[in-house]
């Protein structure tokens, strides 16, 4: 490692490495992981009020697609309109370092203050009604927090926006070429090797988009947190490619953004593949060197007439 300022995302370390005969000290790079505080401004003008509603550890570094995404997840607000401002720092005193534009009307405000930029505050628009009494109870049914699957599924049934019928149908050779692309856009994970990845890609295998962080769900908040704030939700024609395996959280998030197919590298969970039938998202996992377990929606995957069919696997997880 050089002497260059280490890449956005990360951090320099020194660490003793054993070679099979001995230990040698040399630099290395590991992931940042801090905590983020997300407040949220609310009330009709003249009577505002702000609430301390959640603490994630994150990598940072696109704050304010997280905290936008992590609205949108959890029902809170589900248009671009319902955002004002997006505010990293929380020093009073501090004058703005820059004025980030997100969009028309919204923008991110970021702080000098080095002690406030773990703390980022989403203020809402005064016609934007917020339930306080709610607030909690909201993220405690969606985030199956050792609650049963019957009332996780029942949550989400009472957040989620409309669904369409999915028509979103992709070759499998174009599936099967989207985790090697996602790994080559891991420019933070080459460093530290230390990051989870979230892309969106188009029925054609392009990458659309990627975030990475420490925890899987911080980085598919970035990612739907982006596409709300360019006013492109719902994502009905776009799959999430996830570099891990995938929950009932991430599962969650995808039904929130819209999204038609989730794919993964690892494996679902039992919950998971629940949510992707109750509500018909087509779910994949294990997708690696050409092979893939589809748990939900297996017909829209269709085999690539150009190479035998024998080399992609089929496995309906039927009653599991």
């Amino acid at each position: 490692m050089d002497a260059k300022k280490p890449p956005r995302g990360s951090r320099a370390t020194l660490v003793n490495r054993f070679d099979g005969m001995r230990f040698h000290s040399q630099p290395d790079l590991v992931a940042i992981e801090e905590p983020l505080e997300l407040r949220l401004a609310y009330g009709p003008a003249g009577a505002r009020a702000v609430k301390s509603i959640s603490v994630t550890m994150r990598t940072p570094g696109h704050d304010a697609e997280l905290a936008a995404g992590f609205l949108v997840t959890e029902g809170l607000v589900s248009d671009e309109s319902h955002i004002d401002s997006i505010v990293v720092g929380i020093s009073e005193d501090s004058e703005p370092a820059s004025v980030i534009e997100l969009r028309d009307g919204v923008d991110e405000i970021a702080f000098e203050s080095s002690k406030g930029s773990n703390v980022i505050t989403v203020a809402l628009a005064p016609h934007v009604e917020v339930s306080v009494s709610n607030l909690q109870r909201n993220f405690y049914t969606t985030s199956s927090c050792g609650i049963c699957g019957k009332a996780s599924l029942l949550a989400l049934r009472t957040v989620c926006p409309p669904r369409r019928a999915n028509t979103f149908s992709i070759d499998a050779e174009t599936l099967c070429s989207m985790p090697e692309r996602l790994r080559a856009a891991q420019g933070i994970f080459d460093q530290t090797g230390g990051l989870h990845a979230a892309g969106l890609f188009t029925v054609s295998g392009e990458l659309d988009s990627l975030r990475e962080d420490v925890g899987r769900h911080n980085a598919v908040d970035k990612l739907l947190g982006a596409a709300f704030l360019e006013d492109r939700l719902p994502l009905r024609d776009r799959v999430l490619v996830l570099s891990g395996r995938v929950s009932f959280e991430l599962m969650q998030k995808a039904l929130m953004g819209g999204l038609p197919m989730v794919v993964a590298v690892g494996a679902p969970s039992s919950l998971a593949v629940q949510v992707a039938r109750e509500f018909d998202i087509t779910l994949v996992g294990f997708l690696r060197d050409n092979h893939f377990n589809v748990y939900h929606g297996a017909g829209r995957v269709l085999p690539t007439k150009t190479r035998a069919v024998t080399t992609v696997e089929f496995h309906e997880k039927a009653g599991r």
